[in-house]
């Protein structure tokens, strides 16, 4: 929990100047009581009518003093929770941002949305709680003990019995609770879990008739969520009832006592009425400190669960100022026995020995089948993960000591699940470059094919694009995405299966416009269709994360089975 610490320096002179206001707000509930006895005692039974109006008068008086008071701590505890909260949750996600892949990996992504929510949520009340209601309850609780024992030492006798019980209910309250309350919040972590999987594939869903099963799935993750809130709120709802039961039973004890005192003269009535008036305070205040323990109970596992992430370190390390190799390309990429697994070094190998280079100015082709490694090679190269073996080099540098965000200045890439952001069609092809004109952005959009249709929509860039892009087909939304990659002017384009949903025609005149475009430019293709990758400069065929063949179209015709293969199931060809 050590990351609360930078809060706890933000807000603490607020919270401080709340607590005095607090402070001055328990005083004026501790003293009317008193002043309420004395009223009684001496005004109403001398029947002095100056005495009960002064008196009267005074506690008036402090009761706008401690009204006052309450509204200034409102206000401060309102203004640290909301802002502790909103700082909390911009904090969480920048460190969500900060994590690499291997990292984030960890973490289910309907977890994280939770812990940026409800968890958040969770940790921001009880601070507000715990300004506004924690540090009353214990002063005017204690000092209600204080006040009562000095008014009558021998009814506070019944003090010592109630409140060890009560205090004995509210340790049970919080120990039994947190593990209730920290399974409610990964209960609600699955249906999350689960709303989101049927919004991201809702049209699957809907072309299979898959609705019912759906439904089925969701209820049960739901009717989970229910189970689990009853069984904590049934335990918890034991402990309130408990603690006023036994506090009602020492206010009944306290008239018994009273009563027998005023019969025998020992005890005056108002004593009786302020010591009530005490029980009554003290039995708020343990109610009150048994709601902030529930509370606390339920932020301390939200508080537990965001402190999960904020403890997961970014493995990744770089070097300050690391040197480039002299004479080093610009745009050069190398692979020197690179090895890559998503589980600990001694996990199984996704790629295995890989060695090839990518010159500057050069069009490298991937293929391979599914599953043999394409897409976790392009993802180590501006190091979205790390290789497990080997060195990759950038212009000549390790990529291991380069920072990844100025590693990643010098490339763009379009990924082989296409992504769109709400807004315009003009600020997502601006994602590659935030100040790119409107003749460079419809230039890239030229190039990428996507110029004609954007045009043809009424309002042209202007287009408001679709949660996810669903107002665009598959190939639109691919043409976009090589637009956004286009404007950024990169060193080292990377295209990873990026044209899957474009026709034949119109993958050919992109890839004519990257030729002209891409002079001095390294580009690298992963395709599915080997005619995507039959006229690039050098082929690299992957077969199950090792390298097959590395050439031409016609060398690797000639002399590599897995690429011949690929050829004749495609092109119904046998190579002779």
């Amino acid at each position: 929990m050590q990351f609360y610490s930078k809060y706890i320096k933000k807000y603490g002179v607020v919270a401080s100047i709340s607590m005095v206001f607090l402070l001055v707000e328990a005083l004026c509930d501790l003293l009317q009581p008193t002043i309420l006895s004395r009223i009684i005692d001496i005004g109403v039974a001398e029947r002095d009518m100056d005495y009960v109006l002064k008196t009267g008068g005074l506690m008036l008086l402090i009761t706008a003093l401690g009204a006052v008071a309450a509204s200034m701590r409102n206000v401060l505890a309102t203004y640290v929770s909301q802002n502790f909260g909103a700082q909390l949750r911009s904090d969480l996600f920048s460190k969500v941002q900060s994590l690499s892949f291997d990292s984030l990996n960890k973490f289910d992504r309907a977890s994280l949305v939770t812990r940026l929510t409800n968890d958040v949520n969770q940790v921001q009340v009880f601070v507000n709680g715990m300004m506004r209601i924690f540090v009353k309850a214990p002063l005017v609780c204690i000092g209600g003990l204080f006040m009562a024992t000095q008014l009558n030492a021998d009814l506070a006798v019944v003090l010592v019995v109630v409140v060890p019980i009560v205090g004995l209910l509210i340790v049970l309250n919080l120990k039994i609770g947190f593990p209730f309350f920290l399974k409610v919040q990964q209960a609600l972590d699955r249906v999350n879990g689960t709303m989101r999987e049927y919004l991201s594939g809702v049209r699957v869903v809907k072309a299979f008739n898959r609705f019912d099963f759906e439904v089925g799935k969701f209820t049960r993750a739901n009717e989970e969520l229910q189970r689990k809130s009853l069984s904590a709120t049934r335990v918890m709802s034991v402990f309130s009832p408990a603690i006023m039961l036994t506090v009602n039973l020492g206010i009944v004890a306290v008239l018994w006592l009273g009563g027998l005192g005023v019969e025998q003269g020992n005890i005056q009535v108002g004593h009786i009425v302020a010591f009530i008036n005490y029980m009554t305070q003290i039995l708020f205040s343990l109610m009150m400190i048994s709601l902030v323990f529930n509370m606390f109970v339920r932020a301390k596992a939200s508080a537990g669960r965001i402190g999960e992430v904020f403890a997961e370190e970014n493995r990744m390390s770089w070097k300050e100022s690391a040197a480039q190799r002299p004479g080093a390309e610009t745009g050069r990429i190398d692979f020197e026995q690179v090895s890559f697994s998503y589980d600990d070094p001694a996990g199984q190998l996704v790629l295995k020995n890989i060695s090839f280079s990518c010159l500057p100015g050069e069009t490298v082709g991937i293929i391979g089948s599914t599953g043999s490694g394409k897409t976790t090679l392009v993802s180590l190269i501006p190091r979205f993960y790390d290789a497990t073996a080997g060195t990759i080099r950038v212009n000549g540098q390790d990529v291991r000591e380069v920072d990844p965000a100025k590693l990643r200045e010098t490339m763009a890439i379009v990924p082989q699940k296409t992504t769109l952001f709400t807004g315009t069609v003009l600020e997502n092809i601006r994602w590659g470059k935030e100040e790119a004109t409107e003749e460079e952005v419809e230039a890239a959009a030229r190039m990428a094919e996507a110029h004609a249709f954007i045009a043809a929509m009424p309002e042209g860039y202007q287009t408001r694009v679709g949660q996810g892009g669903v107002n665009f087909s598959g190939g639109q939304k691919q043409r976009i995405s090589i637009a956004r990659a286009l404007v950024k002017q990169p060193e080292i384009l990377i295209l990873d299966d990026s044209t899957s949903a474009v026709d034949v025609a119109t993958e050919s005149k992109i890839k004519e416009a990257l030729q002209t475009y891409a002079k001095g430019l390294t580009c690298i293709l992963i395709a599915q269709r080997i005619t995507s990758v039959m006229d690039a400069d050098k082929i690299v065929v992957l077969d199950n994360g090792e390298v097959a063949g590395i050439g031409t179209h016609e060398t690797l015709l000639a002399t590599c089975r897995v690429y011949q293969e690929i050829f004749t199931s495609q092109i119904g060809k046998e190579v002779s």
